[in-house]
């Protein structure tokens, strides 16, 4: 450590490549014999297909063939669909929408993939597209939660009744309606979580091919072997040792990048059948209307509290939008993920949630950073804030009373998680110290002097991990010259991984990071579940480090054999092996050298004792200008508590990208359908607003190593989604407390300008 290790962080080993633009993007891969793909989408949101006639596409210049849902399935294709794992409120079991890569006999959303075509050039794909005349039915379409619950609303699909598809319960329902009846003070919100498109940098994209008798696919996914297995079973119908899945960079996945989609096995199976390579790669504008979204809940909260502010009971029922065609990620995550966290850092004795999925004409909702946890985390902290205005207590002195302690850690709370470790109170403190939380009243004083709007917003979180997955590998293969290759089931997707990875070996084995390599995105080289769900560091870094060791270990073995001496005199240290009391030593490339294969492999795949839960506190100050509804955020103050962190600037970089998501959700992202026809009306850049760099100020960001994860031999907690779980409750409460004295009590997000300047109007009326 005193060399390498936290005492001094290596510089990003990914950014040469990616600055200099030799980054291994799947769209940059081009092979002589290469054909491109390119989808026939629907322009209705519900509708029968009666006839696609593909005649004149066929005849187009450079079309090679023209694909349906019928050439699919004569082929043996399956479907994505899944058994519903979740019964209604009533008992009943809902069947799941068909999910297969082309429609069939109906369309259920805007750009649904209906037939594909391919050709030698994208541009003659693209071109041939049009030629491809679809004759649709149009059918009634229902696109909002509210409308699709409404008696005789448009069934998405026949097999569930009432568009409901899967319902869960937590908690005790009489005990907590007692407590509410008993309660003196009763917080009660209603709240929508509106759809987000994830919109990574780097559109989705896959290229496949063949490599004599195997195929291999190139894919920007977060998972290569989750992704191998499905197009084995539901897509190629070929045994997993024929398919390698090949990973390179991916430009941000934020969960949407999870496993393969739907319309992107289509080039798969087309490279298959044709024997060449084929290319497809998405259009923005295919991203915004095809591609899983985010988010999309109405949830309905309620606190109880007692007279001095002690929370009595917490109830919610909540209605998760899952789109026309379900994905697992999109039941899971409102009916069981984030739920985990629901009752935040607070030691809430009853709870009482029912949780619903309904169905609409819209995209497939997936996995998006933080999945679940920002939308409960939002919930009680918007409640708890609420709850301090109506009493007249401060924010900040209504969490430190229902705080979880840390003398009653491990502490299980009422949803039936266990927090391992935690200090609620002294990151709020420390937060509140970082931030001059006392000199706010001057800040306002001074704002309101411009004639400007001033409120300050706070929030404690806690985050689930490990996406319940607590295995991972890191196989060590050391060659003579000295150099370490490290295989990682774990997947770089922009997160810094290489990095964090290089920097942790570096340091338990004390050899320069220029000598190792993080090796990850190859099928046939490791397998597990990939990134996802803020494991990565906590759970693929445990593996390094027990590789590490083991490493070492039988390092000593060969050491003792190779210098003829006693195991038990073989001591280890940067680089090298040394028998005790002399000179005489072998260092670790002179070792693999000596094998007969020339190199030291290691096999190991380590286990981590459980959950990790990163927690900490956020303020936020915004300014608005009461005449046109602006808003702007003037201060921003995080202290985050990631345990052990494995490379500061990493987390540091973790915790400013998930904050701008989670403030651009409050302020600026909405994906909008129109309610009558279901059509997209944020279907570009043009209609759905992102947060740029000026949309921030500078962040004040501190990390707290004081409280280290007990779930794991690093320490370690994860990061990758804290900063979106933290920052849209704050950006929230802060705009709620500027509106607050005008009489505003509830306000939907986004806050654009639009949508304040008109609660402002009509809390003046």
């Amino acid at each position: 450590m005193a060399v390498f290790g936290k005492a001094q962080y290596i510089k990003r080993v990914e950014d040469n490549r990616l600055l200099t633009g030799t980054g291994g993007f799947t769209d940059n891969l081009s092979r002589p014999d290469q054909l491109h793909l390119a989808l026939v989408r629907s322009p209705h949101a519900h509708a029968k297909i009666l006839k696609i006639d593909t005649t004149a596409a066929k005849k187009a210049p450079g079309v090679v063939a023209v694909y349906t849902w019928a050439d699919m399935a004569k082929d043996g294709v399956g479907d994505f669909g899944f058994p519903a794992m979740f019964p209604n409120a009533d008992g009943s079991k809902p069947e799941m929408t068909p999910r297969r890569s082309l429609a069939h006999e109906a369309v259920r959303h805007v750009g649904e993939a209906v037939a594909a075509v391919v050709a030698a050039t994208r541009e003659q794909a693209v071109d041939a597209v049009e030629l491809v005349e679809v004759e649709y039915e149009p059918l009634p379409a229902v696109t909002e939660i509210e409308d699709a619950l409404k008696e005789g609303a448009p069934l998405v699909w026949p097999g569930a009744p009432g568009n409901l598809a899967g319902f869960n319960r937590f908690g005790d329902a009489a005990n907590a309606d007692t407590a509410f009846k008993k309660a003196a003070h009763v917080v009660s919100l209603d709240i929508i979580h509106q759809r987000l498109i994830v919109n990574a940098m780097e559109p989705r994209a896959v290229m496949a091919e063949w490599d004599g008798d195997r195929m291999v696919v190139h894919i920007g996914s977060q998972n290569p072997s989750v992704t191998r297995d499905t197009l084995c079973d539901v897509i190629l119908k070929m045994p997993k040792d024929k398919v390698r899945v090949l990973v390179r960079d991916i430009g941000g996945g934020f969960g949407m990048k999870v496993g393969i989609q739907p319309d992107e096995s289509v080039a798969v199976w087309a490279a298959k059948v044709l024997k060449r390579p084929v290319k497809w790669r998405a259009e923005r504008s295919e991203e915004f209307a095809a591609t899983t979204a985010g988010r999309d809940q109405l949830h309905k909260a309620s606190l109880a509290l007692d007279r001095n502010g002690r929370i009595l009971a917490l109830r919610m029922e909540a209605f998760a939008n899952i789109g026309a065609y379900p994905s697992r990620a999109g039941v899971v995550i409102p009916l069981f993920v984030g739920p985990k966290v629901m009752t935040g850092t607070y030691d809430i004795p009853l709870v009482d949630l029912r949780l619903n999925c309904v169905l609409t004409n819209s995209a497939t909702i997936g996995a998006y950073r933080g999945a679940g946890r920002p939308e409960c985390i939002l919930d009680i902290e918007r409640v708890m804030d609420t709850a301090a205005r109506q009493i007249g207590m401060d924010p900040a002195e209504l969490r430190r009373r229902n705080f979880v302690t840390p003398a009653q850690m491990p502490y299980t709370t009422a949803m039936g998680e266990t927090y391992d470790s935690g200090d609620f109170d002294r990151f709020l403190t420390r937060t509140l110290e970082i931030s001059d939380w006392n000199g706010f009243a001057a800040r306002k004083a001074a704002a309101e002097k411009r004639g400007r709007l001033y409120g300050r917003g706070l929030a404690s979180y806690v985050e689930w991990t490990s996406a319940l997955v607590f295995d991972e590998m890191a196989h060590y293969e050391v060659k003579a010259d000295g150099t370490v290759t490290i295989w990682m089931g774990t997947q770089g997707m922009g997160q810094g991984l290489q990095t964090s990875f290089t920097q942790l070996a570096s340091e338990l084995l004390g050899i320069d990071p220029s000598k190792i390599e993080i090796a990850m995105g190859d099928s046939d080289k490791v397998g597990g579940v990939g990134s996802m769900g803020s494991r990565s560091a906590y759970i693929g870094g445990s593996a390094v480090l027990s590789g590490s060791e083991k490493l070492i270990e039988k390092g000593k073995d060969l050491a003792a054999d190779a210098l003829e001496a006693s195991k038990a005199d073989i001591s280890y240290a940067a680089g090298r092996f040394t028998i005790a009391g002399t000179d005489r030593g072998i260092g670790l490339g002179e070792l693999a050298a000596k094998q007969p294969d020339k190199r030291i492999f290691i096999d190991n795949v380590n286990t981590v004792d459980g959950i990790a839960w990163p927690n900490g506190a956020h303020v936020g100050e915004v300014e608005i200008d009461p005449e046109t509804g602006r808003v702007e955020l003037r201060r921003y103050t995080t202290v985050d508590d990631v345990g052990m962190p494995l490379h500061r600037p990493i987390v540091f970089g973790q915790i400013h990208g998930g904050c701008a998501q989670g403030i651009g959700q409050a302020l600026l992202e909405e994906n909008v359908y129109d309610r009558e026809s279901g059509q997209l009306l944020t279907g570009s850049f043009m209609d759905y607003a992102m947060p740029r760099a000026d949309t921030f100020p500078t962040f004040s960001n501190t990390l707290d190593d004081s409280v280290p994860a007990r779930t794991n031999p690093l320490g370690a907690k994860g990061v990758g989604e804290s900063g979106t779980v933290g920052s849209t409750p704050t950006i929230m409460n802060a705009i709620m407390d500027a509106l607050w004295p005008l009489g505003v009590r509830n306000l939907q997000m986004p806050a654009t300008p639009q949508r304040v300047w008109q609660a402002i109007q009509a809390a003046r009326k």
